[in-house]
């Protein structure tokens, strides 16, 4: 899969540089982030740029991953990514710096890669799933046009180490 940089109002999303490297360890180090992460927040220069690395190569087809960057001045203000791509459907997971929260960065970023996602890569479905005690992201999904489709009982282990409920949400190509 080809890299491409899209553009979502005061927003730039494109591919991980090894030069982000410093700034997504501190990010992934913020509690927030680290709660709702697998990695938790155990995170060194070393895990940093392997983390860089993997999520800047989109060779495999099955993943998209992008900073989700200011347009003016280009500072980290999260990530963005599609995983799991497979016959047509999609999984979507984000996150912002503390910077970056309640200002629409997170939903700006969604909205822009998903419709990307059904334009360019022809995808018919795009999951989102949260921890239910995650209500920031709740706010994020029902904001972005994700509709809630249920909760998956301790579907996921979080940074914290334990499996936690989820809230299923999901948009489709033909939804508005």
């Amino acid at each position: 899969m080809e890299h491409v940089e899209l553009s979502a109002a005061d927003l730039l999303l494109r591919p991980w540089r090894e030069a982000d490297a410093p700034a997504v360890r501190d990010a992934l180090r913020d509690p927030d982030i680290a709660q709702w992460n697998p990695q938790g927040g155990h995170i060194d220069d070393d895990s940093a740029l392997l983390w860089v690395r993997r999520r800047a190569d989109w060779s495999a087809g099955d993943h998209v991953s992008m900073a989700v960057t200011a347009a003016a001045g280009g500072q980290l203000l999260g990530s963005v990514s599609l995983h799991h791509i497979h016959h047509g459907d999609a999984s979507i997971g984000y996150w912002t710096v503390p910077t970056a929260r309640k200002r629409g960065v997170a939903v700006r970023a969604v909205v822009r890669l998903t419709e990307w996602a059904f334009a360019d890569l022809r995808l018919h479905r795009v999951e989102l799933c949260h921890a239910v005690a995650n209500s920031a992201s709740c706010r994020v999904a029902d904001r972005a046009g994700y509709a809630a489709e249920g909760t998956l009982r301790e579907s996921y282990q979080y940074g914290d180490g334990r499996r936690h409920d989820e809230h299923l949400h999901a948009r489709l190509a033909s939804d508005r």
